[in-house]
């Protein structure tokens, strides 16, 4: 999934490459930008899981955290409750952590783009492509995955206990088309327009 460079030997990932030698000017064209430093590009991306209900269950969350840490190659981050909600019994700021986060970012990230909608995306069961309808007024984008199993980092034993994930796409420079062409590029499959 990457390239190495002739002088250095450093690996540089391939739609990061590709992104600074092709995607960048076809946008600017595109959109009828200006200033290339105006073009729409990906800043971050955060993969959450939430745990829930199932928060006092220790093996349940064990699973969440290793899962994302399988999956982004990265430590993660437990996250407690913002406020207190009466209905899942939890109180703000609460011990047991009602999810798990971790932050991509450069090579990490394009690395995880490139799995995320070559090797997982692919393996949905009955996938008929993204919703086009997920971007915020930043034209950042969010996606939901219902299981973990889809990526190939994921073991038997992990996939005994199946969780959904949240990936953010957090880009620079967005709007709802602009981000949207940046993520046709990369080669996200979005559902067909009139679906």
């Amino acid at each position: 999934m990457a390239t190495k460079t002739n002088k250095s030997e450093k690996y540089i990932p391939r739609l990061k490459e590709l992104y600074k030698e092709k995607f960048a000017a076809e946008l600017k064209k595109d959109l009828k930008l200006g200033n290339i430093n105006e073009v729409p590009k990906l800043e971050k991306i955060i993969v959450s899981s939430g745990v829930g209900k199932k928060r006092e269950d220790k093996r349940f969350t064990e699973t969440v955290e290793n899962t994302l840490q399988k999956i982004t190659g990265q430590a993660t981050t437990s996250r407690l409750a913002k406020k207190s909600i009466a209905t899942f019994k939890i109180r703000k700021g609460m011990g047991a952590p009602v999810g798990y986060l971790t932050t991509l970012r450069n090579d990490k990230m394009y690395e995880f783009v490139d799995r995320l909608i070559n090797i997982a995306l692919p393996h949905v069961r009955d996938f008929h492509g993204v919703s086009r309808n997920s971007f915020d007024k930043q034209g950042n984008y969010s996606l939901g995955l219902k299981e973990q199993t889809v990526f190939p980092e994921i073991t038997f034993e992990d996939s005994a206990v199946l969780h959904g994930l949240e990936i953010t796409f957090i880009i620079k420079n967005g709007s709802k088309e602009g981000s949207l062409k940046l993520l046709e590029k990369f080669g996200m499959p979005f559902e067909k327009e009139g679906k």
